[in-house]
């Protein structure tokens, strides 16, 4: 199974599995963070990926981010796993 660098729901960096979620067997997901996916079922299964990005948006802004590094944060979305089929 390929492993990503980052969340492919959110976005998130995973760092080499310290924020994975978590699998149905506990295994680290090797797709998806901890704030999106646990127990092998995503956390929030009916989040739109306009509800994404107004999560991510508020997220960052809480950690002091940039306007313009937001945005592009909130524009990789839709090329990211859980949002290509939707």
């Amino acid at each position: 199974m390929k492993t990503y660098r980052q969340c492919q729901s959110c976005g998130m960096p995973m760092q080499n599995g310290k924020y994975a979620g978590s699998e149905k067997d506990g295994s680290k997901s090797n797709i998806y963070c901890e704030l999106c996916y646990k127990g092998g079922e995503f956390i929030n299964p009916d989040m739109t990926i306009g509800e994404m990005k107004d999560f991510v948006d508020n997220a960052l802004k809480e950690k002091g981010w940039w306007l313009p590094l937001r945005w592009m944060a909130k524009m990789q979305l839709p090329n990211l796993e859980r949002w290509k089929t939707k």
